[in-house]
């Protein structure tokens, strides 16, 4: 069955919503997003499916994380490969407790993303699609939010969530599917209730004040967007009186736990992306940023990113599977491209869209495999090219997504969720 969306939604500019959002009297931000689901916590973790994307922003160095090249001279550099819990998987020596979770994960080590550019690289691999003057792509966290949102109702939640940076919009598929952006898992989220000095009468009173204003508003444009923007309202209105509002504070955690996930911003990040996994929040992407290490990679990766990392995902994959929700949770690590095998006379290496490694694991597929290979000196795939389409559909059949599934753009042309790929045998079937 091909599900298409039910009319063309133009793309509502952010930066004019937040500044409407900071003018009105509500002083209420941009906590828009909360689909109108429906279904308790347990019912949700029986039935829905959930994925947690780790972006590693500026592209991460896999040739000294996922497919080490100890027998190259030139490109190898001086990290060792250690044995992990999946037989015949070797990764780098700074991930030893990521090491004895890899029988949950996979390593992709032939994705060939053919974008070396920060900005374009993070388009394609968040939405399969290069950047096309003629159309604004929705990110496949929020094709996953509109097509899943439906199978729970009345859903305080956001279904679309990002962590440290803001992840990428949804396009034409309008802001109510574009992510909810937390900026600091480790501190409150402002505004979720009316400033001080405001009582209730007066708050709603204001509020009816708006609804008029919006409504005679639509009524004479008959705006999409301002539609958009009434419904925004209303869903922070219902999550500033919801019971799940305190699933955000991560501090009701116990020490050992907020221990084992580390307290920076990426393991804090880790785990309130299980926090949201275990209510049914269909999309989380947690962000660790740094990994543009054209200078110093190596002191870099080893003194603080590999240490960071390793704790909050090994953390992440450990929970899920001792809580029983890593069969229902996808887990992808990735960036926007890998780096360059030889290293550079800065001691870094640059930009590596060609033959570079990507991590998944959970949402029922198969653990403990490689999928793909580079030769001896990373430099050319000798084995299993995996293209970004291939790695999107994977995400899409496993989120039991119809990977048939196509939209009608504001242009009315179609734009398939799904255009060539395939979802990768070895992991799926």
């Amino acid at each position: 069955m091909i599900s298409a969306a039910s009319r063309p939604r133009p793309e509502l500019n952010r930066r004019h919503f937040l500044g409407h959002l900071t003018a009105t009297a509500l002083d209420v931000p941009a906590l828009q997003f909360f689909s109108s689901l429906n279904a308790n916590a347990d019912q949700v973790r029986k039935n829905h499916r959930s994925c947690i994307v780790l972006w590693m922003s500026g592209g991460p160095s896999h040739l000294d994380i996922w497919d080490l090249k100890p027998e190259s001279e030139k490109n190898g550099g001086p990290f060792r490969p250690i044995d992990t819990s999946a037989p015949g998987v070797k990764i780098c020596e700074h991930m030893p407790r990521m090491a004895k979770q890899m029988h949950h994960m996979n390593i992709i080590r032939s994705l060939d993303s053919k974008e070396g550019n920060h900005d374009r690289g993070t388009y394609l691999m968040h939405s399969g699609y290069g950047p096309n003057p003629t159309v604004v792509h929705p990110g496949w966290g929020s094709i996953a939010a509109y097509e899943l949102s439906e199978q729970l109702k009345n859903f305080d939640l956001p279904h679309c969530v990002a962590i440290n940076e803001p992840g990428l919009g949804a396009g034409f598929l309008g802001m109510s599917f574009s992510p909810f952006v937390i900026q600091n898992p480790n501190a409150p989220i402002a505004n979720l209730k009316p400033p001080a000095d405001v009582d209730a009468q007066r708050f709603d009173r204001r509020l009816d004040m708006l609804g008029q204003v919006e409504n005679d508003f639509i009524a004479q444009r008959r705006s999409q967007m301002a539609v958009d923007h009434k419904a925004v309202y209303g869903k922070t209105i219902r999550m500033m009186n919801s019971k799940y509002k305190d699933i955000f504070n991560i501090k009701s955690e116990s020490a050992a736990v907020r221990e084992a996930y580390g307290h920076g911003s990426f393991g804090s990040g880790c785990l309130m992306a299980r926090r949201l996994m275990e209510q049914g929040v269909t999309y989380v992407e947690v962000s660790l940023g740094g990994w543009d290490t054209h200078a110093n990679n190596f002191e870099t990766l080893s003194k603080r990113l590999l240490p960071e990392l390793d704790q909050g995902m090994s953390a992440l994959v450990a929970d899920l599977a001792q809580r029983r929700l890593l069969d229902s949770t996808l887990i992808v690590w990735m960036g926007e491209f890998g780096r360059t095998p030889q290293i550079n006379q800065n001691a870094g290496r640059d930009h590596w869209p060609r033959g570079w490694s990507v991590a998944i694991g959970g949402g029922g597929i198969k653990g403990g495999q490689t999928v793909g290979a580079t030769d001896k000196d990373g430099v050319d795939i000798t084995d299993r090219p995996v293209g970004v389409m291939d790695l999107i559909a994977t995400m899409t059949k496993t989120m039991g997504i119809n990977i048939e599934t196509q939209y009608t753009t504001p242009r009315g042309r179609p734009m398939k969720v799904i255009d060539g790929g395939q979802p990768i045998r070895e992991l799926i079937g």
